[in-house]
């Protein structure tokens, strides 16, 4: 005859319920780390056999909107997609992976998806046409129809611009790209030039070429060579920064002496820049993670859609001189 739940209970001295929530691997059982190895053990030697539950994967689609090389120049989504991975691995999520040169095909069956990156109305239609259950990272489409996780991009550029001001700096500038959704090309609004256009009312120290380290350098070579040099300049993404440092460098402009810098990313190569860049640190792997939250929770049935804004940390190095307190 073979051992059952009751008997492994009376050896062990627990009840029946212990028995069962320990053989079945519950995590949220609070038991010592004895008990829990003395009913595992009995039930060894009792040749107990374990009818553990196995949960049903979950199939989810991860939508990007670049194309896999595109996504190589910049580490911004690849960190974001990483973090959903992560999160799918530790919840037991098969991720189907979508790019955008993947988009003619069709799109995989699944119970929900997560869509990083910017996407126009085109598109929006074909996922909510193909998903029950949808999030948005790093756009927020529709906030009645749809989660999503975004940046708080005027918070964080608020407080780079206090920083600044707090070193009596007020001559500040600002260089940064455009983007464009990939399939229909329609320009896409800017949060962090919007919010320096509104905060300065300046219209002249804003230049625009695209998030790249060339077009950084370009910018900043040509705003030298015009004689229109601000005393710092909030730089978009941290590839743009490290050319336009490069530009300063050539002309023999001393950061953080003649200029400021503040980038925007904290990329890996941020750090050992010359000098090491200042920048606004985006925790994008916590992103893709609260994307991931947010979409097992629908699934799970919640009905309310919630946009979530993800705070930034200003990180001062030396491209930046540092508020002596």
């Amino acid at each position: 005859m073979s051992a059952t739940l009751k008997d492994i209970a009376e050896k062990a001295g627990v009840s029946v319920s212990t028995v069962s929530r320990i053989l079945n691997l519950d995590d949220t059982l609070n038991v010592t780390d004895d008990t829990r190895n003395k009913v595992l053990e009995i039930a060894d030697k009792l040749s107990y056999k374990t009818r553990v539950k196995v949960p049903k994967q979950i199939e989810i689609a991860l939508i990007h909107w670049y194309t896999r090389e595109m996504e190589l120049e910049d580490d911004y989504y690849l960190a974001i997609r990483l973090g959903v991975e992560n999160s799918a691995i530790s919840n037991n999520i098969k991720l189907h992976k979508v790019f955008l040169d993947d988009f003619s095909k069709q799109l995989p069956n699944a119970r929900g998806a997560i869509a990083i990156g910017k996407f126009d109305e085109k598109e929006i239609k074909l996922f909510q046409n193909k998903y029950e259950h949808l999030v948005f990272v790093d756009s927020s489409p529709d906030e009645e129809l749809f989660d999503s996780v975004v940046i708080d991009f005027e918070e964080s550029y608020r407080k780079a611009i206090k920083y600044l001001l707090d070193l009596g700096i007020s001559d500040i500038g600002y260089i940064g790209g455009r983007e464009y959704t990939q399939t229909l090309k329609q320009p896409i609004g800017e949060r962090r030039e919007l919010f320096f256009r509104n905060y300065f009312k300046e219209q002249t120290k804003v230049h625009i070429g695209k998030f790249s380290i060339e077009s950084g350098y370009l910018l900043m070579k040509e705003i030298i060579e015009s004689n229109r040099l601000a005393k710092a300049y909030l730089i978009a993404s941290d590839a743009m920064a490290i050319g336009a440092l490069r530009a300063l460098y050539e002309a023999n402009i001393n950061v953080p002496n003649d200029v400021s810098i503040i980038g925007f990313n904290d990329n890996p190569q941020s750090e050992y820049t010359i000098p090491p860049l200042s920048t606004i640190k985006v925790y994008k792997d916590f992103m893709g993670e609260k994307a991931v939250k947010l979409l097992l929770e629908s699934i799970k049935g919640k009905k309310v859609r919630e946009k979530v804004l993800i705070s930034t940390k200003l990180i001062i190095r030396k491209s930046t001189k540092e508020i002596i307190k």
